[in-house]
């Protein structure tokens, strides 16, 4: 496994480009599904789940290519929708083709999907809002079918606002006979950006971005070109860096109005913050203020992708901090490589209790997730001496060579491959 080293102790300082959000384009390259033709995609990241999405479809029959950010689509020759099992284990984000395939070919086979161990994520939403607009889901262990000869417009409730389950019936209702109203709906922008695309297509959907949405539905979409949101948490991850080590950072190609609840902790924490379009300047340099209590909660609340990198920020506070998260269960484990670095955290449940200290320490560390892995390196790069984060195969889910990308910014930090066995290194 890769790993990387980091140099820390040094204020990022630069300009940087952030990169197309992977949580938006996932869902939209499933979508593409839905239609027959040549569909292009642009401001796709590179990254190994994006490569895993596009290995899924082109197992299923679909030519895809991926090339200076933009991806290229002929689903003319998808002939299948039965997702292999090992793909479907190695990104949870592959359960987004139920609905597409579902509502294309009337059938479609999956198996409970794999991705970060940061808890149960179960997908009884995604079946039960398929089974309500016809769909007979017959379960075999980890083997799921689902089969409709004809989708029909429902109400349907979510029970909890699952940005997956309502991206998934989105989908599958787009090409169903009637009116389709999901209520209690995620309201996350990634959803609106999947209502663009889809409507891009001529799908007829209103409401992504609110609790209600109605999907029209129609007999056939249409090919199109579309380019997708920049992303959320590469932004946010990169403004944290940025305060971590008390530097002065201009982030390009944003969307400040969906990162509104973490410039507003991060001004709370003496972050200083100016917004200018999509532009977004971060700087300080001076040691950050605690903050009472946090609370990850569904969009437009804090998010739960950004806990463990503010984490970071708020374990060199002066003060102490409560952090609740209240999505994911297993989301604390980069808890314990902090404290590794000399960070002061002690977890109770659900709530981790940060008490700030005056630096970091280089540790040699393991990312366990993806967004610990993120926390991880802002870590390093914040921290004295040398930090080693190994696992970064996690880190890679989400981010565009992270080593790139903070390198920009002045980072010291360096990728390192192992060496195969049977390669002699003169």
């Amino acid at each position: 496994m890769d790993k990387l080293v980091i140099e820390g102790g040094k204020p990022l300082s630069g300009t940087i480009v952030i990169q197309g959000a992977k949580n938006a384009a996932l869902p939209i390259l499933a979508a593409s599904m839905l239609v027959e033709g040549k569909v292009t995609i642009d401001h796709v990241p590179k990254l190994l789940d994006i490569d895993v999405m596009l290995n899924i479809l082109r197992e299923l029959g679909c030519r895809a290519e991926h090339e200076n950010q933009t991806v290229q689509l002929d689903t003319s020759t998808l002939q299948s929708s039965h997702i292999p099992e090992a793909l479907m284990r190695q990104m949870r984000s592959s359960i987004f083709l139920m609905g597409p395939l579902l509502a294309r070919f009337g059938e479609v086979t999956i198996y409970q999907p794999g991705g970060c161990a940061i808890g149960e994520r179960k997908i009884d939403l995604h079946l039960s809002g398929l089974q309500a607009l016809g769909a007979l889901v017959v379960e075999e262990g980890s083997r799921i079918v689902c089969y409709a000869d004809e989708l029909t417009g429902a109400e349907i409730h979510l029970d909890f606002p699952s940005v997956g389950a309502t991206e998934n019936i989105m989908m599958a209702a787009v090409l169903a006979k009637g009116l389709t109203t999901i209520s209690n709906a995620a309201r996350e922008p990634e959803i609106q950006d999947l209502q663009q695309f889809l409507n891009c297509m001529g799908a007829k959907i209103i409401g992504a971005g609110t609790d209600t949405i109605t999907v029209e539905g129609v007999e056939k979409l249409a090919p199109c070109r579309y380019q997708v949101i920049p992303d959320r948490i590469v932004t946010g991850t990169v403004m944290v860096a940025a305060a971590a080590t008390r530097g002065q950072v201009t982030l390009l190609n944003t969307c400040p109005a969906h990162l509104t609840s973490l410039i507003h902790v991060l001004r709370r924490t003496g972050v200083q913050i100016a917004v200018d379009g999509d532009i977004i300047k971060v700087g300080t340099a001076t040691r950050p203020k605690s903050i009472d209590r946090i609370v990850t909660s569904p969009y437009p609340a804090f998010p739960t992708d950004l806990q463990s990198q503010l984490m970071v920020l708020l374990a060199l506070a002066d003060g102490v901090s409560i952090m609740k998260e209240t999505i994911f269960e297993g989301r604390f484990k980069h808890v314990d490589e902090l404290t590794r670095m000399g960070a002061d955290i002690r977890v109770d449940l659900s709530s981790a209790i940060i008490r700030g200290v005056s630096r970091l320490y280089g540790a040699t560390v393991e990312a366990t997730d993806l967004r610990a892995g993120a926390a991880l390196v802002i870590a390093g790069l914040a921290a004295q001496g040398k930090t080693v984060v190994e696992q970064v195969h996690h880190i890679d889910r989400g981010y565009d060579e992270i080593e790139t990308m903070l390198g920009q910014l002045g980072a010291r930090i360096t990728r390192y491959s192992p060496i195969p066995n049977n390669i002699i290194v003169p």
